[in-house]
């Protein structure tokens, strides 16, 4: 009913916009044409007016603009008025600014329909005009999306003013025709122009005021969340999804075509260009969701094969998964406003194929596939294998005549070609002498610097002048003739490129940067830059060994053409590492010397750079003096290449014969607790402990079907399916009734946004299966005491979830209300003393500074809070809501996110509510509701008025659940605070004490309870019937006075009538509204006397029998409790055994 009003309610405001649209469109369709000798020309007003207009012209703005332009006469000002047009366009945020900028822009064209009119248009088409995409793949990733949010927030209003304008009859294709392919080309060039689909925003902004004029589509009015009560158990989802068929495209329905202020063409090419291009939208979707979900298990390998996630590859996940997150927003919106259904998204399986601890890579498989590289394999995860073995091959970026490949094919040399390469260099170093000196004065005119600085240089100065020389080497072409010399500008230029070049090298700290050096550095490629190269990267800072790896790699992209660059960097590291074993008592000074030298040949020798004799030699050196600083030479070898050589073929053998003796030597010999952590640390990283694949759970067919519906299958789409498929389950099988009792009981296990669609499913079940629906709100409740019993912390994520699940069963009604408040009351009374928690005490249950009960009622009151809001309710929820603010002033004060979490939950449930400021007020509030709550439980014994929603059962005693809940919460009411205590404290000690033998009033209204309970199943209806209507006509007719002098004289006037030969009975008249009492004395051996004798006999004989049961149970509870208490005690801790 609601749906259908709410849908009626937006089809009259539709047609409300296009009957005003339509009256301005025949308004602009005759220009007025009025003299302009009356108009006002003065330039103040003129002025005032341009600048009002360049302000807003929006609905603050809109009457006085109107007034001024039909008084002023403005045909001098037009030019003007249009620019301030539209920068007061740019300002129009609402639907009514955006209204009243038509009718200002109206009043303008029915004034200057020629001079004001085209020149609008121009510049409206101008703002909506896509982006420069040459301009914006100039900018970094983060500056155009500054560009692009501001180009969206500048063209958004103006999109909005031109899609009316077309509709209104000034903007126009042609004579007689609305603008609507205007607006559809302009919108087109926005998308198609727009690869990352930034201007989707506008799309969605278009369609959701104007799908109607130029799609002819409404949106339908949302559903209520809450379920009618006239629903009936399992048709929910039917209804649902019958719904949603009908409001398919609701078109509105036209009376006539004519009426309508786009023309039919228009519409269907608007209507296919926005499907195409959802359409796109929806592939880019999948391609993204896929990407991501491959990047997530790529994450997931690393993070159990290392232990963590690189910060980088952790921040560029964060983007992808930002960026999906937004593009999957606005698929939805154009999905909701085109009618269209979003596309499949494939969901990631159960079963983690990819991810095989322990398996052997055993080599069998020619091409090397992420499912192999595990712990058995030479590298940690795919990135690494790129890295060191995706080489940039130069063939095929470089010329081969620059690579010097053709020479390479020759078969040998001639002697007299050798002869002449030893002249030609003897040549070019005595070409260098001579530049060296004249480099030399050049730099004595400079600052002075010492002479191992004049010294480096004069080697540089050597370096570059061998640039020109064509030197006859591997990796450059030889040439017979000599070239001329060069100019001294020339001379500069190559050894210009290359000082640039090795500047530039340090900045290069990935892969796609270390390869462009590499090509870069082949067209410089001469004997001087390999020797200046070479000399650069044997002088890396101490501390920056993160270059390491990158240099690494250029060297094994070079190394292929140019292998005397590999062979003299290995011989400098060589010495360098001989030098280091000579100084092996100098262990500060040298430490980051030699953590420099130990990581370049660890990476050079991943790349194969260093030959395996070598690396092995270095190894044995330290293993044999294996003390010192050779200990953490050893840890650095195996952290840095141990893993790629003990997995490579042809250094296996021998390196696992090595780490055998390392082990052997490292038991033998005496290590602090450092070195002997630094060797088990390394070890493990170079020979990780194989451990057998995870043992996955064995499952039933069945079983897997059961979860494959709920956990992949259920949706607001299928639940009807699901809901039929699980209705066709064998339920009389045992183990299909426990699978299905397992998956409904577990709400942790489903998305979280799907938990209201399982609670629906329990809800249409309990149609057919009454006894399932029972059994699963039972262990809804027992797991939410038995969190509350544990107060685990890794299960939190668990309770949030079965908190959200029982107030999503609530709404759907397969329980009543008392159990919502049972659950409130319990979550913050339980485990503290007496029911009532105490400032800043603490409590092993429930620590002061836990802070998760706040959390699980706030997401209970964001559940079903909302549905509280009438009767007694209503009432019970404020008292409710009155305790749990000192619940949490009990606290510590509540952390930021906490507190932003309550004052959310507590504004949506009840705006008005007073939120306390200090324990003491909080206090002061809690006992006066205690007290009211009380009183009224007191002076009223029956009705209330109960507007809720809850079933018969609850309509009929309101007060009682409202009583028996606050009588829970009585035994706290006592002083806090060393405060005079409440009037309220004698009842409270009266209700809070146990273990009391009842009374004779308890007696007596247990008796009448009795007597209705077998009103309807005992054989002699009619006694009880007469006994029932006796008591309740003694305790309810009769006035309280009358009962109680009758209760005084009935003792001692019994035997005096008795000795007499009477019995007295009480006449009751009524005078007015007044009863009044009067004595009557019958013979007692009348029939009535005798009757009443004899029913009076019985009743005490029935009485006494009750009571003496009630009393032997009670003695057997006390008896028992009191066994069980001793247990406990000498047991120590308590045990708590969980069933099923």
């Amino acid at each position: 009913m609601d749906t259908n009003q709410a849908q009626t309610t937006k089809v009259d405001e539709e047609q409300a916009r296009r009957t005003k649209r339509a009256n301005l469109r025949k308004l602009n369709a005759v220009p007025n044409e009025e003299p302009s000798k009356a108009l006002d020309s003065s330039l103040k007003r003129h002025t005032a007016l341009i600048k009002r207009i360049r302000q807003s012209v929006g609905a603050d703005n809109r009457d006085q603009i109107l007034k001024d332009i039909d008084s002023l006469s403005l045909e001098k000002y037009v030019d003007e008025i249009v620019g301030a047009v539209v920068e007061g366009i740019a300002r129009c945020k609402t639907e009514k600014d955006v209204w009243s900028a038509v009718e200002v822009i109206s009043a303008l064209h029915r004034r200057f329909p020629a001079a004001f009119t085209p020149s609008l248009v121009e510049l409206l088409s101008q703002a909506l005009a896509p982006p420069n995409r040459a301009a914006l793949s100039s900018l970094a990733s983060e500056q155009r999306e500054k560009e692009d949010a501001a180009r969206i927030s500048r063209q958004r209003p103006v999109l909005r003013v031109c899609s009316e304008l077309a509709l209104v009859g000034i903007i126009r294709d042609s004579p007689g025709r609305s603008g609507g392919e205007w607006v559809m080309k302009a919108l087109k060039d926005l998308l198609s122009n727009d690869p990352t689909l930034s201007s989707l925003p506008l799309l969605s902004i278009f369609l959701k005021s104007y799908s109607r004029p130029y799609l002819g589509i409404i949106t339908p009015a949302s559903n209520a969340k809450q379920i009618s009560a006239s629903a009936e158990p399992g048709t929910l989802s039917s209804a649902t999804e019958d719904q949603a068929k009908n409001n398919a495209f609701p078109a509105l329905a036209a009376s006539n075509e004519e009426e309508e202020l786009v023309e039919k063409d228009i519409r269907d090419r608007f209507k296919r260009m926005c499907e195409g291009y959802f359409d796109n939208v929806a592939k880019k979707l999948v391609i993204e969701h896929k990407r991501l979900q491959e990047q997530d298990r790529r994450n997931h390998e690393a993070y159990i094969k290392s232990g963590e996630i690189f910060e980088d590859r952790q921040q560029a996940y964060e983007k992808m998964t930002k960026s999906y997150e937004k593009l999957l927003a606005s698929c939805q919106t154009l999905s909701e406003l085109l009618y269209l259904s979003m596309p499949e998204l494939p969901t990631v399986t159960q079963k983690s194929e990819s991810i095989l601890i322990g398996t052997n890579a055993n080599g069998l498989l020619d091409d090397i596939d992420e499912s192999l590289l595990t712990a058995g394999g030479k590298w940690e995860d795919e990135e690494e294998r790129r890295f060191f073995e995706d080489i940039l091959d130069l063939k095929d970026m470089v010329p081969g005549s620059v690579l010097g490949i053709e020479e390479e094919k020759s078969d040998e040399r001639t002697e007299e070609e050798e002869k002449k390469e030893r002249e030609r260099e003897e040549e070019e170093v005595r070409n260098l002498e001579r530049e060296i000196e004249g480099l030399s004065l050049q730099k004595e005119e400079g600052a002075g610097v010492n002479g191992a600085e004049k010294e480096a240089e004069g080697a540089d100065s050597e370096d570059e002048d061998e640039d020109n020389a064509p030197t006859p080497v591997p990796g450059s072409p030889r040439t017979g003739a000599a070239t001329p010399p060069p100019t001294s500008a020339e001379a500069q230029g190559p050894s210009q490129l290359l000082t640039a070049f090795l500047t530039r090298l340090p900045d290069c700290t990935n892969r796609a940067l270390i390869d462009q050096a590499a090509v870069d550095f082949a067209f410089l490629n001469s004997k001087a830059a390999r020797k200046r190269l070479v000399k650069f990267l044997s002088q890396v800072p101490k501390n920056r060994t993160d270059v390491l790896p990158h240099y690494s790699r250029l060297v094994a992209t070079l190394n292929k053409y140019m292998p005397d660059i590999g062979t003299e960097l290995v011989a400098v590291l060589d010495e360098e590492f001989r030098y280091l074993q000579r100084k092996k008592k100098v262990v500060k000074e040298l430490y980051e010397t030699r953590v420099k030298n130990i990581t370049f040949v660890s990476n050079l020798t991943k790349f194969r750079v260093i030959p395996t004799h070598l690396i092995l030699h270095m190894f044995k050196v330290c293993l044999d003096d294996f003390s010192g600083t050779n200990v953490e030479n050893i840890a650095m070898l195996l952290e840095g290449c141990g893993r790629f050589l003990l997995r490579s073929d042809e250094t296996k053998e021998r390196f696992a014969k090595m780490l055998e003796l390392m082990k052997r030597k490292q038991s033998m010999q005496h290590f602090d607790q450092r070195q002997q952590l630094l060797l088990e640390n390394a070890y493990y990283q170079c020979n990780p402990p194989e451990r057998g694949p995870r043992q996955e759970k064995e499952r039933t067919p069945m079983e897997l079907f059961i979860r494959h519906l709920t956990y992949d299958v259920l949706s607001k789409k299928s639940i009807d399916k699901v809901l039929k498929l699980i209705r066709k389950l064998e339920w009389d099988d045992a183990s299909v009734r426990h699978s299905l009792h397992k998956v409904f009981t577990k709400p942790w296990k489903i998305k979280y946004s799907n938990i209201g669609l399982l609670a629906m499913l329990a809800y249409d079940l309990q149609r057919y299966h009454p006894e399932f629906s029972i059994a699963v709100v039972d262990q809804v409740l027992e797991d939410i005491r038995r969190g509350l019993e544990q107060n685990v912390y890794n299960v939190n994520q668990r309770r949030v979830a079965t908190m959200r699940y029982l107030g999503e069963l609530y709404i759907y009604r397969l329980f009543s209300s008392s159990i919502v408040f049972d659950t409130f009351w319990t979550l913050v009374t339980f485990g503290h003393p007496e029911g009532r928690p105490l400032p800043r005490q603490p409590c092993p249950l429930d620590m002061p500074d836990d802070f998760f009960r706040i959390r699980l009622v706030c997401t209970l009151l964001d559940t079903c809070g909302m549905c509280f809001d009438r009767g007694s309710q209503k009432r019970k929820l404020d008292n409710f809501l009155t305790f749990f603010q000192y619940y949490m002033l009990c606290k510590e004060p509540l952390p930021m996110d906490v507190e932003f979490m309550v004052t959310d939950s507590i504004e949506a449930v009840r705006p008005e509510t007073k939120l306390y400021k200090g324990i003491e007020e909080a206090a002061t509030a809690v006992d006066e509701m205690f007290s009211a709550v009380f009183k009224k439980a007191g002076l009223t014994t029956g009705g209330g008025e109960d507007s809720g929603d809850d079933s018969g059962d609850e309509d009929g005693r309101p007060d009682q659940n409202e009583d028996d809940g606050d009588d829970e919460q009585a035994a706290p009411v006592s002083p806090v605070d060393d405060r005079a205590p409440s009037p309220e404290t004698v009842l409270t000690a009266s209700i809070s004490q146990e273990n009391v033998g009842p009374t004779e009033e308890e007696d007596s209204d247990f008796a009448k309870e009795l007597a209705k309970m077998l009103l309807d199943s005992s054989a002699e209806a009619k006694k009880v019937d007469r006994r029932t209507a006796q008591t309740l006509w003694d305790s309810s007719i009769l006035p309280p006075a009358v009962r109680r002098r009758r209760g005084d004289e009935t003792n001692g006037d019994a035997s005096d009538l008795e000795d007499q030969g009477l019995m007295k009975f009480t006449l009751v008249t009524k005078k007015g509204n007044k009863p009044q009492a009067r004595s009557l004395a019958v013979p007692s051996e009348s029939a009535l006397a005798v009757q009443t004798r004899s029913a009076q006999l019985q009743d005490k004989v029935e009485q006494q029998q009750l009571k003496r049961l009630v009393l032997d149970y009670e003695q057997r509870e006390e008896a028992e409790e009191l066994k069980a208490l001793e247990t406990r005690t000498r047991g120590g801790a308590i045990k708590i055994r969980i069933a099923g």
